[in-house]
């Protein structure tokens, strides 16, 4: 077998003159392949790799696994391997053989030959998990062989995680093990070090305070997220022999001689333990909008040319003509753009370019198009003024014009001390426009909501402070406030919170008990079938379950017998609720004897994620009516009946915004308003914003992967059931039910700024602070590399180069953890350099200079002369070749070295040279001498030179290359 420095593919196009006596055994990493086959062939290959330049090293072992030499012992493995039965891993297990997971009986006799004589898949295993979120990679072996591998192809992904080894070849002891679970730790790492104190009553004790140099040493640990408490593994252990039902190890560990006692008590224990635990996963899903007052300047100025985006209708309102009057006494230049009824991007990008094209453009465009509430020929669920908002923030980007886009919507939201409801079509242009600022950011303004009634003219100034900048002001480096609702008791921004349910310490609040007829929309999809079976459980009497298809839907047949058996009577029906009269129809069917308590309505379409600019004004109608116009038809249809629940399934795309999902996010939002306005008529309404479920529904695989890559995994159904039941028996009105892992979310989020909603998140909180003193740290870091560079560059070629030799020589012994000196003319391996200590010295290398160099780079220039001179070379590509600059009284000695061509001149040569600066370094009476070497580090090699460390100081010195 053997190693090859290459890529897959170029290790398969180097071995094909071989014919199939050679083939790839593993791939290890993007440039870590090994071979396997014929031993004459494999000497063959190392011999024809010298010549082409590739690196390729024998690994002595007498067999060639993952060959065709393997299936010579096909049988005997089969009999061999004949008693292993395949079992379901405990553990979740990626193959290298596969590049799947691996589900129950998949591991038998004929998987373990495979893993034998396959290609190992480890690089393309290690980059999906890389890429899935998975941030720590732990080798255990006696010596890390493939730690190396593994940081290259994390490296590759882009992707931050630990990599870290265990043992290491004459380093098996607890010493190495301590040292690896170490750095494990300091980069983030949970581990248990109770086991490593046992009976040496540890303390921790205060670091010095004074700090001796401004550089930050800790080991950078990757971002997770924030532990709530450390675990005690002698507790955790106690609950998990609890949980097991193992009352003999209960007793043993209370300390018990019989068992009689616990038989009652362990399991009402572990029911406790497991209820504990699953109220924590709910609670730590569950947050709500809420609005906090914002202090603002009396006033303040604009300047320029704004756009006053109106729709053709309202040009002579009392609101867009004192929003115009605010404008202008606020300094700007205002330019009215009317715009029709049913508007075309494409004819609003020609108005746009008419009206910018003799001069700068505008510093703004404010959008009163929102206003127009009127629906839209094509849906009753869909406003014009949605339509014309998206048509003018697509019609920017096509005109190209890069400025912000403001809207102005009334009534949009419930802020402040008003109960006033909310109006849903208002509240779907936020949840547009909210993800247009995603996809769009350079031209991202922000939304304005005033009050519905006339107290919205008298508040116009605070709109010009707004869109001066000043609302964004106080948000500090915390990013920039985009959303406001302007009331008379001041402005508010938009804020998601944590919010646990409210429970006492020993007693659990009951959800929502369903009774009688529950109609359930979507019902014979994922998400509805998940509630169906709950509501079943808990005693719904009479399930009606609708979908487009009904009972000729996938499935519909086994779900009904199934919730039949739990003792339910179900109805499966074929209705869209859409449509107003069908839907009238199936209400008007419910048994009087079961009469409807409840309605979930789960309908709805998930469309894949697309950039806002990619979506015409009929794909947004067809999206927003499939979900919007069943849930207006069911509130209007319902009105008048008393009803335990009225659920509507919205989304986190409607909070937060997904990117590419504009539509989608309207749609949800209107819902969230629907909810209010509801309960503010004194109606039941809960609207949850859920994220993504576990077995599918609320949305489909490629948006649930899109999720989870922006930390937003699928939730366990029980349990997010068991959330919705508790919002309706609280009486919550709108919530947020979400599992998200901010450590992830939070880059994704604000790729393109920081956005304030997520600012009271104790998580974000913390995150934040760790990533401001990461950037000081940062700063500090960048500021020694910097001082260093700009040192380096100072300096001339000849003595850069031997400052450079200087610092590699000095990170080498560090990491050999060696003081003795280090020879500049000897190869990295020979001084006992592997593929980690390798890694290691780039690392330090990179930080100390401020570059990111590759993981190859000490194989690739194998001696510390060569790497310097690699580093000067790619640092400093511009200055002149070192033996230009030579000082020209070192010229005679160049000479005499060029002249020495055989080993007793040179001898000589080199004699002369330690002699001459013996007598420099010793002469009391010299008014040029220290005492010391005039260069320290040159004094030293030369004490202990060997002739080739000399003549590699002397090419150095005199710049000879």
């Amino acid at each position: 077998m053997g190693s090859v420095a290459a890529t897959h593919a170029d290790t398969e196009s180097l071995i094909s003159r071989w014919d199939g006596r050679i083939s790839v055994a593993a791939v290890n990493g993007p440039t870590s392949t090994v071979v396997s086959g014929d031993a004459d062939a494999l000497d063959e290959l190392v011999a024809h790799a010298e010549t082409s330049g590739v690196r390729v090293r024998r690994i002595e072992v007498d067999y060639a696994s993952h060959s065709a030499h393997v299936e010579s012992i096909e049988a005997e493995l089969a009999e061999l391997l004949a008693p292993v039965t395949a079992g379901e891993p405990s553990v979740p297990f990626l193959s290298t053989v596969t590049g799947e997971w691996i589900g129950a009986g998949e591991t038998d006799a004929g998987y373990w030959y495979r893993n034998l004589r396959q290609t190992v898949l480890l690089e393309p295993v290690v980059r999906r998990l890389a890429q899935s979120g998975h941030g720590a990679f732990l080798e255990m072996s006696p010596h890390p062989v493939l730690t190396v591998p593994v940081a290259e192809t994390v490296e590759a992904a882009d992707v931050d995680a630990v990599v870290v080894g265990s043992l290491r070849r004459g380093e098996g002891g607890l010493d190495r093990l301590y040292t690896s679970l170490g750095e494990a730790w300091a980069r983030g790492v949970a581990v248990d070090w109770t086991p490593a104190f046992a009976g040496l009553s540890p303390r921790r004790v205060d670091l010095p305070t004074y700090a001796f140099q401004h550089r930050r040493y800790w080991l950078e640990a990757p971002k997770t997220e924030p532990q709530a408490a450390v675990v005690d593994p002698v507790e955790e252990q106690f609950w998990r022999t609890v949980q097991e039902g193992d009352l003999q190890q209960v007793a043993r560990t209370l300390g018990l001689e019989v068992t009689d006692a616990l038989g009652e008590v362990v399991p009402a224990l572990s029911a406790w333990r497991q209820a504990g635990k699953e109220r924590a996963t709910v609670d730590g899903w569950r947050y709500r909008v809420v609005w906090q007052p914002r202090e603002l300047p009396a006033a303040g100025s604009l300047h320029g040319t704004w756009l006053l985006a109106v729709p053709e209708t309202w040009t002579d309102d009392e609101l867009t003509l004192r929003t115009r009057d605010a404008l202008t006494k606020a300094g700007a230049d205002v330019v009215r753009l009317d715009v029709p009824d049913n508007a075309d991007r494409v004819v609003l990008a020609e108005r746009l370019a008419a009206l910018t094209s003799s001069g700068e453009p505008p510093a703004g465009v404010l959008s009163l198009l929102a206003l127009d509430g009127a629906p839209d020929k094509r849906s009753s669920g869909v406003s014009r003024g949605l339509l014309a908002s998206m048509a003018l923030s697509q019609a920017l980007a096509d005109a190209g014009l890069v400025t912000p886009l403001w809207a102005v919507t009334r009534g949009a939201v419930v802020a402040g001390a008003t109960t006033e409801a909310p109006d849903a079509g208002q509240a779907a242009v936020w949840g547009l426009l909210r993800v247009a600022g995603l996809d769009d950011p350079e031209r991202a303004g922000g939304l304005v909501d005033l009050p519905a009634g006339d107290d919205a003219h008298g508040l116009l100034p605070h709109l010009t402070v707004l869109l001066a900048g000043h609302g964004a002001e106080g948000a500090g480096e915390r990013g920039r406030e985009t959303e406001f609702a302007v009331r008379a008791g001041g402005v508010y921004v938009r804020r998601m919170v944590r919010s646990p349910r409210d429970e006492g310490p020993t007693t659990a609040r009951p959800g929502w008990k369903p009774r009688g007829t529950v109609l359930v929309t979507g019902g014979t999809g994922a998400l509805g079938a998940h509630v169906a079976r709950d509501l079943a459980r808990e005693g719904a009497e009479h399930l009606l379950l609708t979908s487009r298809r009904g009972p000729d839907a996938p499935g519909a047949e086994a779900l009904r017998e199934e919730l039949t058996a739990l003792g339910c009577r179900v109805t499966v029906a074929a209705c869209d609720v859409a449509d107003r009269a069908a839907l009238a129809a199936l209400l008007d069917g419910v048994p009087e004897e079961l009469p409807l308590t409840a309605v979930v309505h789960t309908a709805g379409v998930v469309d894949r994620a697309r950039p806002f600019t990619d979506i015409d004004a009929d794909e947004a109608v067809d999206l927003v009516h499939a979900k919007v116009v069943g849930a207006q038809h069911l509130h209007e249809l319902l009105a008048g009946r008393p009803l335990d629940a009225f659920v509507l399934f919205s989304s986190g795309a409607g909070v937060w915004g997904n990117g590419g999902q504009a539509p989608y996010a309207a749609a949800n939002a209107h819902l969230d308003a629907l909810a209010e306005r509801r309960r503010a008529a004194g109606l039941p309404a809960t609207s949850i914003a859920w994220g993504a479920w576990a077995g599918g529904g609320m949305v489909d695989a490629e948006v649930g992967e899109q999720l989870l890559r922006r930390g937003v995994p699928a939730m366990e159904p029980g349990l997010a059931v068991r959330a919705l039941r508790e919002a309706v028996a609280d009486g919550d009105t709108t919530l947020v039910v979400a599992d998200i892992r901010w450590d992830r979310f939070v880059p994704a989020y604000c790729a393109h700024g920081h956005r304030p909603l997520i600012d009271d998140v104790p998580e974000v909180r913390d995150l934040l602070a760790r990533r401001h003193e990461e950037e000081a740290a940062g700063q500090d870091d960048t500021t020694a590399a910097d001082g260093l560079r700009g040192e380096l560059a100072a300096l001339p070629p000849a003595k850069r180069r031997r400052r450079l030799v200087d610092l590699v020589r000095t990170h080498v012994a560090t990491v050999l953890g060696s003081g003795d000196g280090v020879r500049t003319g000897k190869a990295f391996r020979d001084m006992g350099f592997d593929s980690l200590t390798a890694v290691e010295l780039r690392n330090r290398l990179g930080s100390a200079l401020g570059t990111r160099l590759p993981a190859t780079i000490v194989f690739d220039h194998p001696t510390p002369n060569a790497l310097a001179a690699h580093l000067d070379d790619e640092l400093f590509p511009e200055d002149e070749a070192p033996g230009t600059v030579l000082d020209p009284r070192l010229r005679e000695i160049e000479a005499a070295y060029r002249a020495a061509a055989d080993p007793a001149g040179r001898q000589e040569l080199a004699d002369a040279l330690r002699g001459l600066l013996d007598s420099w370094t010793a002469s009391p009476g010299d008014p040029a001498s220290t005492g010391d070497p005039a260069h320290t580090d040159v004094d030293e090699e030369l004490v202990d030179a060997s002739d080739e460390d000399m003549f590699d100081l002397i090419d150095r010195e005199l710049g000879i290359s």
